[in-house]
């Protein structure tokens, strides 16, 4: 290919590509460390109208659970990824139930309520459990957590109360001052495995490498808006220098910063085009149509990586519930639906089960009949564990033996049967209009890193078909703006020689 061409594809890629990508620098270096703002919020009244909460949907009520306060009145607490709110069973008026909780969105993300025996509560959040005193203010409970462990879950029987998170179990029984971790057993067949997505998600991130390799991706991201940043200002400052010489001006400033733009321009795309290449590519690798095959392979760590754990259920484990017609535990992992022992750890792999999306369970509880109403981005399930068969909530189909797609659909975020409208489902998109949400929740405020991810995946700007096409369509502009300038550097040094 000619130089010529080789230069046009550069700047006009690099042109088209240059604000998408400093965009993704910037949101990726947030999404890198989520702990460090997790106190930072962003209104959602300066968002896109489909990031306002409107019918319960977003997740902003993802359940809900019977309460009788220190008044005696039985009401109804409802949570999600906004926070909790007390109301009755007509729902008829609404009130804030989210004193003492810290004020950053993601620690009120609230996954699940549970109530002791006492009356006290407890509620999990990926940050943080808290319980609810008789005052009705909550306080943060400590937890004997690794690192940067995230919580998932949390599930009461009896007096035994159960914290989950990504990788542990956490056993505490009344009073609930100190929880003994629990790494459950291996599971039989299984052979340390991860799957390729996990593995190629965790490097284009750098986390494969732990802090290390987070900050060193970091690096790259920065090195990407220097290229971006000299890239513009090498195509606006000869225009500008142009006007000035028209005017009879000095251009000495303009000449000098368009050369050092130039120098270090190619000098960094040159040293750095591994590096910048690898970022993008496995990144263009997280989305359709790349990820499916990635998805549904494994392969074994790689040695001296996150992914080489001990632990069998590193970053596997979702959500708990006791299942007294089967008196054991039911767990539910990214490695399908298992029955637990506790506190023995025990565990044995469960068949027949229904499909779940690979982004996990929203919804695990029991209908009036006694069966499991398994709801995920991928669809609303009836699961009968005892005649191991499962039906579409929906349409009484029977349900698909393999999980779909991420997104199915109607993609569930939340359940409730405790209102007097009757149990219904929640879409995470449509929500419900089975009780009237309140217009003031409406632009609640969404966590940075939250509003980092929806930037980085593109939906910040087309909606939910970013998921199809953004990424893969920007993904192969930037590789290519990247390789066209490889080439058309390249070029200039062999007939320079």
């Amino acid at each position: 290919m000619k130089r010529i061409t080789w230069h046009k594809h550069h700047k006009w890629f690099g042109l088209c590509i240059s604000f998408f990508m400093l965009m993704f620098c910037l949101s990726g270096i947030v999404l890198n460390h989520r702990s460090l703002v997790a106190d930072m919020n962003v209104s959602r009244k300066y968002l896109p109208t489909r990031y306002h909460y409107d019918r319960w949907n977003n997740g902003l009520l993802r359940g809900t659970l019977p309460y009788t306060g220190a008044d005696s009145m039985p009401s109804i607490l409802i949570y999600g990824s906004g926070g909790l709110w007390q109301t009755h069973a007509d729902a008829s008026s609404i009130t804030d139930f989210n004193r003492g909780l810290p004020r950053g969105a993601d620690y009120r993300n609230i996954r699940r309520v549970v109530s002791t025996p006492s009356g006290s509560l407890f509620a999990v959040s990926p940050f943080g459990l808290y319980r609810c005193g008789a005052d009705g203010c909550w306080t943060t409970v400590s937890l004997p957590l690794e690192g940067d462990e995230r919580l998932t879950d949390i599930e009461i029987m009896g007096d035994t109360l159960v914290v989950v998170s990504r990788s542990y179990l956490y056993l505490s029984i009344a009073p609930y001052t100190d929880f003994h971790k629990i790494q459950p057993d291996t599971p039989d067949g299984y052979d340390g495995r991860v799957s390729w997505f996990r593995t190629v998600w965790l490097l284009h991130s750098g986390e494969l490498f732990g802090t290390v390799g987070k900050l060193v991706v970091d690096g790259i991201a920065l090195i990407l808006i220097l290229l971006c940043l000299t890239g513009l200002a090498c195509w606006c400052l000869p225009g500008c220098t142009k006007r000035l010489r028209s005017r009879h001006r000095t251009t000495v400033g303009t000449t000098r910063l368009t050369r050092f733009s130039l120098l270090w321009h190619n000098r960094i795309g040159r040293w750095t085009i591994v590096l910048t290449l690898l970022i993008c590519l496995t990144g263009w690798c997280l989305r359709p149509p790349v990820m499916i095959p990635l998805v549904m392979n494994k392969m074994k760590p790689l040695p001296g990586t996150l992914l080489s754990n001990p632990n069998p259920w590193h970053d596997r484990l979702r959500l708990l519930r006791y299942d007294e017609a089967c008196g054991d535990w039911l767990l539910s992992t990214s490695e399908g639906f298992f029955a637990l022992s506790l506190p023995e750890g025990t565990v044995k792999r469960l068949t027949d089960t229904p499909p779940v999306s690979v982004m996990g369970l929203n919804v695990l509880q029991k209908d009036m009949a006694g069966r499991w109403l398994c709801g995920s981005f991928s669809g609303l399930y009836v699961w009968d564990r005892q005649q191991c068969t499962s039906t579409d909530y929906f349409t009484h189909v029977s349900a698909p033996t393999k999980s779909g797609a991420p997104f199915g659909q109607q993609a569930i975020s939340g359940f409730s049967s405790d209102f007097a409208a009757g149990p219904f489902p929640v879409g995470y998109g449509e929500g419900t209009e089975a009780i009237p949400q309140p217009e003031e929740l409406s632009t609640l405020p969404m966590s940075l890193w939250n509003a980092a991810l929806e930037v980085h995946s593109g939906r910040i700007y087309i909606g939910s078909a970013a998921t199809l096409f953004f990424i893969f369509v920007a993904g192969l502009a930037a590789m290519w703006c990247l390789w066209s300038g490889w080439k058309l550097k390249n070029g200039r040094r062999r007939t320079e020689n």
